[in-house]
């Protein structure tokens, strides 16, 4: 099983628009199609480039795409319930138990504080935290009151790089400092920059984070 095979599969795309109108009901940024298929590009692209097996690259790629499918449920717990449903509906797709398995564990801790020393999970992780942007932003109206609308907003771009000789994972973010400030960004990110340090570190790298092409520790 690929995940372009499940992108064609009409069941995941609808598990993925249901659950992005749930975020859009809450009001919170983009969770749909264009965040799953960036997610998983970049997971991918995180295991194939430290030179992991093109399999577990796959489990990553197809745990990125539906790492958020859980909002169907609601936003709270979205990574436990997200994991249930993942693995059901692979399971039912044809997925051997312990690739399934291995897809649910990344999806049931994309959140998680402490989470398993797992390359599938760790490169998923980092794939999810990485993704701010303008695109992301739904209603301009309430940029002035939210902070993480401001913050995506203010974001022109995030690139995120690998140097596999060097190991070292980083986040190049560029910001317009008229929109949101660094330190506004630090106020609701830092915990997410915390979860990619230690990703990072179960991949043998390090996570470094520039914004405006100033490295920040």
């Amino acid at each position: 099983m690929t995940v372009d095979e499940l992108l064609q599969n009409e069941e995941v795309r609808i598990y993925l628009r249901k659950a992005d109108e749930v975020m859009e009901a809450i009001g919170y940024t983009e969770h749909g199609l264009r965040h799953a298929t960036l997610v998983s590009q970049r997971a991918r692209d995180i295991l194939a480039q430290l030179g992991y097996p093109e399999e577990r690259q796959e489990l990553a790629a197809i745990a990125g795409l539906l790492h958020d499918v859980g909002n169907i449920l609601g936003r709270h717990d979205h990574e436990q319930s997200g994991a249930a449903i993942a693995l059901e509906l692979l399971r039912k797709l044809g997925m051997p138990p312990a690739k399934a398995c291995d897809v649910a564990a990344a999806i049931g801790n994309h959140e998680a504080d402490l989470m398993p020393a797992m390359d599938v999970t760790a490169a998923v992780v980092i794939a999810d935290k990485s993704d701010v942007h303008k695109t992301r932003v739904r209603t301009l109206n309430q940029i002035p009151d939210d902070i993480h609308d401001r913050i995506n907003d203010a974001a022109e771009s995030s690139t995120l790089r690998v140097d596999p000789e060097k190991k070292i994972i980083s986040l190049e973010i560029v910001i317009d400092t008229s929109k949101g400030s660094v330190m506004e960004y630090f106020e609701i990110f830092l915990d997410r920059m915390v979860m990619c340090r230690k990703a990072a570190s179960v991949l043998g790298c390090d996570f470094h984070l520039y914004i405006n092409d100033t490295q920040l520790e």
